[in-house]
């Protein structure tokens, strides 16, 4: 039986048929999530921010786009850069080709920061901050703070740049840095808090998800050294500097680098209440301390690097 015109152009059994052809396609491409991906998708096609079935019309070139989009997500480019945006706690963040994509599991440092700060963060730094989600979320949940960004990739210093800017307009700054030279945050001091999710997988690791071996840069994920720690070594001593007596250092790191993490904090020495949180599936995956004073006799060698 031909289907008539009217019923043809029909919006609803337009997308309606569009949601089943998406999701089927992107299915069979492996996409982990392919019914949420194709409504996704379909979305920016019909070029709305709400339910594409509520909508009466769809644009002219519905279709052609909507294959140009599935086409490149069949190909396992990740969504958030098709869609060019990535949602991160409160925030719809910018992302970009070449910069670290933000991960859902990164949003509890924020949860962790709220329960074991000392007092309400007034100055926050963001190290290895990428798209600077970490940063963005605390200038948007804690109004009177301020954060300092920094990473070494100048694609992630302009992104994070716009993504603070949007968060909290004038309250957020980013910096250019190495954290392995040593004069690299000469003369910053005073921090309530450290958030970091640096790069931390080993060098003979191969990540499982193809979007990130083919699309995550090689530098935002290894994070060097066999054990992969060289980096999250770095991120431990630069907070240790930049903390104020009773600040608050959360760390991000692989599921089987609690231990480890630990262990780096205890042997560089300056914290106390070293401690392990696990996200929400119950594995090991963020570091928490907090800083004491220099003169607190703790018999640990410092490290320089």
């Amino acid at each position: 039986m031909t289907e008539s015109p009217s019923l043809a152009a029909d919006p609803r059994i337009r997308l309606r048929r569009a949601l089943a052809e998406t999701t089927e396609r992107l299915s069979r491409a492996g996409v982990p999530s392919p019914s949420a991906d194709a409504r996704a998708l379909i979305a920016r096609a019909a070029r709305t921010d709400r339910s594409p079935l509520l909508l009466d019309r769809l644009p002219e070139r519905f279709a052609d786009d909507l294959e140009q989009l599935t086409e490149r997500r069949t190909a396992r480019e990740p969504l958030q850069l098709i869609l060019g945006e990535a949602p991160f706690r409160r925030l719809m963040l910018r992302v970009e080709p070449g910069v670290f994509i933000p991960r859902p599991e990164t949003e509890l440092a924020l949860d962790l920061l709220r329960t074991h700060a000392d007092r309400p963060p007034e100055r926050v730094a963001d190290l290895c901050t990428g798209s600077g989600a970490l940063g963005a979320a605390a200038l948007d949940e804690l109004p009177t703070a301020r954060v300092l960004a920094v990473d070494i990739d100048p694609r992630a210093v302009d992104l994070a740049r716009r993504n603070l800017e949007r968060a909290g307009p004038g309250r957020g700054r980013v910096l250019q840095a190495d954290l392995t030279d040593p004069a690299a945050l000469a003369g910053q001091a005073g921090f309530d808090a450290v958030l970091s999710n640096p790069p931390y997988v080993p060098s003979d690791a191969v990540p499982r998800d193809q979007e990130v071996r083919d699309h995550d840069p090689r530098h935002a994920l290894y994070g060097g050294g066999q054990d992969g720690l060289d980096l999250p070594r770095l991120v431990i001593a630069r907070a240790a500097a930049l903390l104020r007596q009773g600040g608050t250092l959360i760390m991000e790191h692989a599921d089987v680098q609690g231990e480890a993490a630990r262990a780096l904090a205890t042997t560089h020495g300056g914290f106390e209440q070293i401690e392990t949180a696990a996200d929400l599936t119950g594995r090991d995956r963020f570091l928490i301390a907090r800083r004491v004073p220099d003169d607190q006799p703790d018999g640990s060698e410092r490290l320089t690097r």
